[in-house]
């Protein structure tokens, strides 16, 4: 078998290179990094994550779960790496992010089937199979040579990222640590929660709609994603906005008071040591003097030391259902896979899962075999069904939902009538037993 290259040591790419390897192929990774870093990475590690240390829920029935259980079950190295790098946040897999790209780079660096090359590529190779996970951080150079290969205009939208505080800075007698309304894989209490009073918000709110954001480099009619808008940029679309989104403080008890809080800031742990916590869908561009005066009005932070400031970077992504098949081959050239977040997809599972999806039709277009996308009825079937076969007209990168997968037909539904959890069950139920049969063929296993 030919080599197959990688463009891009992020999930997507690493994912893709274990996959090739697994099987016996041949794979060749190319990662820019530490020859030319980006405005969001800090080290040369692959599957470095940028953002949130949470790759989302574990609750059964929610659709960040099926789409894992399917990646678990097609042997994802990455999921496996989570697991074994995992630290407490109620229902969600969260990882220690420094443990997580170490483990990752260690078992991919140990692999005689991948070549690790440390170079930018600013042109896709004019000849073999090439998969393109270059990320949402795709060099200018490279972003180039694929809008002429696709023949289309790069889009781009701008993604913000949350702040981190030192643990040894949260004042513990003002917050408190809970799961909302109880809920973690193990009981305990996994989040450390500031809670505000009324006054405590409306003065948060004023001081946060008066502060000064960075300027950004991006024209004014370009939008943000709609799924992680800075808090800022929230709290200008309505003084609630926030308390009825990230601040929302249901399922919460202010153990000083017994009564829920009026809104609350939830601190989300960073690694194994505790040792630092990032506020959970704070992501904003203020500027650094005025982040650091605002976020220290949160109750429990007046002292905290930033370890990281909340930031705002470029993601680029392709007109994806105008370009590709379900397969993520590019419809115009076949030899050519895209996957991850430059795919128009979102979320780190969902780059996981391209990834993974990407190096396994590689390895069927290198053998001679015609690649087969997963079934509809599955999580990752329906979310390749969505990017190749969305409006290309008005494209929006999504996450997987239930909302993607197909709906039960109306006697079943009928037979669940309200109840919207064994709804979800049913459709996890089904997608599960058809990726379980898909992964049965030869060609799959």
């Amino acid at each position: 078998m030919h080599p197959i290259h990688i463009i891009g040591g992020g999930l997507a790419g690493s994912e893709a290179a274990w996959q090739i390897a697994r099987v016996g192929g041949r794979a060749v990774l190319h990662e820019m990094r530490p020859q030319r870093s980006t405005a969001a990475h800090q080290t040369d590690r692959f599957a470095e994550l940028v953002c949130s240390n949470s790759l989302k829920s574990e609750g059964e029935s929610s659709a960040p779960w099926l789409l894992k259980q399917e990646l678990r079950r097609m042997d994802s190295l990455l999921l496996r790496v989570a697991a074994n790098t995992r630290v407490p946040a109620g229902q969600a897999l969260t990882v220690d992010r420094d443990a997580f790209s170490a483990e990752v780079t260690a078992a991919l660096s140990a692999l005689e089937g991948i070549e690790i090359r440390r170079e930018e590529v600013q042109a896709i190779p004019e000849e073999g199979i090439v998969i393109i996970a270059s990320g949402p951080l795709t060099s200018d150079a490279l972003a180039a040579d694929i809008a002429r290969l696709t023949g289309s205009d790069r889009l781009f939208f701008y993604d913000s990222i949350s702040p981190i505080v030192d643990a040894d800075s949260i004042d513990m007698s003002i917050a408190f640590r809970a799961s909302r309304y109880g809920k973690s894989i193990d009981g305990s209490d996994d989040y450390v929660n500031c809670p505000f009073t009324r006054d405590e918000y409306n003065r948060f709110i004023d001081a946060l709609l008066e502060a000064q954001s960075h300027t950004p480099h991006i024209p004014d009619d370009v939008p943000y994603f709609e799924a992680c808008l800075p808090v800022e940029e929230l709290a200008r679309r309505g003084r609630d906005t926030l308390r009825f989104g990230p601040m929302k403080p249901m399922g919460l008890d202010d153990p000083r008071t017994g009564r829920r809080p009026y809104a609350v800031v939830q601190l989300r742990q960073e690694n194994v040591r505790s040792s630092s916590f990032n506020l959970v869908g704070f992501q904003n561009y203020l500027k650094y003097a005025d982040q650091a005066r605002v976020m220290r009005m949160i109750p429990g932070l007046q002292n905290a030391e930033f370890l990281r400031y909340g930031q705002i970077h470029r993601n680029t992504y392709i007109n994806a259902p105008a370009l590709l098949d379900s397969t993520l081959q590019l419809r115009a050239n076949r030899r050519i896979f895209f996957a991850g977040q430059i795919a128009g997809i979102e979320g780190y599972v969902e780059s996981i899962a391209t990834g993974l999806l990407a190096g396994r039709m590689a390895v069927e277009l290198a053998t001679g075999t015609e690649p087969v996308a997963p079934p509809r009825a599955t999580a990752l079937g329906s979310l390749c069904h969505y990017i190749s076969a969305a409006d290309a007209r008005d494209y929006q990168p999504a996450n997987i939902t239930f909302d993607l997968l197909p709906a039960l037909d109306d006697e079943t539904r009928a037979r669940f009538k309200r109840d919207k959890k064994a709804r979800h069950a049913e459709v996890g139920r089904r997608a599960i037993a058809a990726m379980d049969a898909w992964c049965g063929t030869p060609s799959h296993v």
